[in-house]
């Protein structure tokens, strides 16, 4: 016979991870000779990456990585705005918190400054007022010229750079991996590039970016953080400050995953089974306080509870014995009134019972009768009698008894003592607080990253990826579709979901015609290989010393020759479109025009049109000689 085994439940805890600044490192040696090494810039909505473009473990790799944003209060000093990793925790100081970025794009300079600042310091390079590193930065795809004038001005004029080089983070990371993979020379794929703020389809065609059939969706990691954050605040409003974004990005870069059929998987959470077994139970931080008694022992609660019931006792019997001398005192008195009556004191008799509210002495006869039956009955109660009827009558004669006297009238019906402590014992209410704390995130899980291909379910009218990508294609003619399918290349911080690339390929199996061929590669490290793919090419075509021009730099010289917006082609970049406008040619003044005159005899005369060319009178219009005739009169 098999045993049926309950599902382990998995309860995680949030790790709350807090920075620490980053150091001030020194430039290494090999860095400085025999000519200054680039330094490369990873420039992401998310994270900025920074480092020499060296080969080697260490200094091959970042050296620099904190999130692009910077806290800086309103009238503080420059130099205590916090950058990145010096600040430790986020939470605190979300409301004072900028990015340089709108979207994708850079749009506040005077942060993007900071960051430089940031990176140049920490990086060892001191040399005051000047850079003498070239300058390799990443940029959006059809980053617009302004953006880049601006960037290329406060490069050049602020930091006095000698090269600098712009390159896109996508084509950089797409690139590493083809030479990882041995693939050499120009290669044609489609780039599905997804970010923290938008989600990119960059067609490339032999090595080089299709800037035309490029598109953008607005979807990426900081919309999947809000959907879920919005998700958790609904279902648990009673930890509405637990549930933070920053505890939101770490349920998404570390519980959750991309459902390969989206409906497939959601009719599997409906099993309580497969439920109780995926649910990722996050544990938010609570205080351990015991409530009183929670710890104790089944003896000591016993003890509790018949010491409690001694105490009821008591105070019962005490307001039995103060009522008892209240109707004592109460029945002496109408006793008394009574005897004026008997004793034939009318008029006595007559005020006092206006005094008592009575109305006749039969009334009061009643009133005497009910209280001695009362007081009977309860020095009956007094002596162990049930005393039911006189409890009855009790209620009738005063009405208006406080709410004590009612626990005084149910102490005959009580139960045995011990019956109530084994019924307490047996029944004792549990409350866990821990679980009371905890946070189960279900199908959530898969819920928020599937914004990237259904942003429907956010409320964001446009196309998902998958859905983008088709129309991409319908751009292109057969033959280059089979090329670009063949790869298809998944990079950016937005695609490190489980089961992303598997997702993919069913997409396309459902898109592409019958026994259509595509691979689907992801990248090694799709957050990182845009950093190191920027080191790569780095290497590959340093700035020469002698000042001449270099594919892919743009040297100061140039920068003043042709302007900010300037860009110099790589097989990385966006592709350079001038947008300068020419400058109209200065007008030269005409002639004063002849005055109109009409002919007065035979010979034919010239007229002036105005705004046009003489013409002679006998081809003018009749219309045209009598409008003539009307302005020289």
């Amino acid at each position: 016979m098999s045993t049926k085994t309950e599902p382990v439940c998995q309860i995680f805890t949030f790790r709350d991870c807090k920075t620490s600044p980053d150091p001030i490192y020194e430039i290494p040696a090999q860095c400085l000779h025999p000519s200054p090494v680039p330094l490369v810039i990873d420039n992401g909505s998310f994270h900025t990456r920074a480092g020499w473009a060296c080969k080697g473990d260490e200094l091959g790799s970042p050296r620099l990585l904190f999130r692009s944003v910077a806290a800086r209060s309103r009238g503080a000093a420059r130099s205590e705005t916090q950058i990145g990793n010096d600040i430790s925790s986020i939470e605190p100081l979300r409301w004072l918190l900028k990015s340089q970025f709108d979207r994708n794009v850079v749009v506040n300079f005077e942060i993007q400054e900071l960051i430089f600042d940031h990176i140049f310091t920490h990086m060892g390079i001191t040399s005051e007022a000047k850079v003498e590193h070239p300058v390799v930065v990443t940029e959006a795809p059809c980053n617009p010229l302004h953006c880049r004038q601006m960037m290329s001005e406060l490069l050049f004029e602020c930091y006095q750079v000698p090269h600098v080089s712009y390159g896109v983070d996508a084509l950089y990371s797409f690139n590493s991996n083809n030479a990882q993979r041995g693939l050499e020379g120009p290669q044609t794929g489609i780039v599905l590039s997804s970010g923290y703020h938008c989600s990119h389809i960059l067609p490339v065609i032999n090595g080089r970016l299709d800037a035309g059939n490029a598109q953008r969706v607005n979807v990426g990691g900081s919309q999947a953080a809000s959907y879920l954050l919005r998700l958790l605040q609904l279902k648990y409003p009673g930890h509405l400050a637990a549930v933070t974004l920053s505890r939101m990005e770490e349920l998404l870069h570390e519980h959750s995953y991309t459902a390969v059929d989206y409906h497939k998987e959601l009719e599997r959470w409906r099993s309580p089974d497969f439920y109780e077994r995926e649910v990722h139970r996050m544990q938010l931080p609570f205080s351990a306080k015991a409530a009183p008694g929670a710890c104790a022992s089944a003896e000591e609660r016993q003890e509790r509870r018949a010491q409690q019931l001694r105490r009821l006792q008591e105070n019962n019997a005490r307001r039995r014995e103060e009522k008892l001398q209240h109707d004592q005192e109460r029945l002496d008195k109408l006793l008394a009134v009574q005897e004026l009556l008997d004793d034939g004191l009318l008029e006595p008799f007559h005020k006092n019972l206006v005094e008592l509210n009575m109305d006749s002495a039969e009334e009061l006869q009643s009133y005497v009768t009910k209280l001695q039956l009362a007081v009977e009955q309860g020095r009956l109660r007094l002596l162990g009698g049930d005393g039911a009827e006189g409890r009855a009558e009790g209620s009738e004669l005063d009405p208006q008894m406080d709410e004590g006297d009612g626990v005084a009238l149910m102490d005959p019906d009580l139960p045995p003592d011990n019956a109530l402590m084994d019924k307490s014992a047996s029944v004792q209410p549990q409350f866990n607080m821990a679980e009371y704390h905890q946070l189960f995130v279900g199908t959530e899980r898969l819920r928020c990253p599937e914004i990237v291909f259904q942003p429907s379910l956010t409320g964001e009218d446009q196309m998902g990826v998958m859905e983008t990508l088709q129309h991409v294609l319908a751009r292109y003619t057969p033959s280059q579709q089979e090329a670009l399918v063949s790869n298809v290349f998944l990079t950016g911080g937005n695609m490190l979901y489980p089961g992303m690339k598997e997702r993919v390929e069913r997409e396309l199996l459902a898109m592409r015609p019958f026994q259509s061929h595509y691979k689907v590669t992801l990248a090694a490290r799709p957050a990182l290989d845009a950093w190191y793919g920027a080191r790569d090419w780095a290497l590959g075509g340093p700035p020469s010393g002698g000042g001449g021009p270099v594919e892919g730099w743009v040297s100061r010289r140039d920068y003043e020759e042709k302007g900010g917006d300037y860009l110099s082609e790589h097989r990385a970049s966006n592709a350079f479109v001038s947008m300068r406008i020419a400058k109209p040619a200065p007008s030269v003044p005409r002639p004063a025009e002849p005055a109109v005159a009409t002919a007065t005899g035979d010979t034919p005369t010239a007229a002036v049109v105005p705004g046009g060319p003489a013409v002679p009178a006998a081809s003018v219009p009749a219309s045209v000689e009598a409008e003539a005739e009307m302005v020289t009169s």
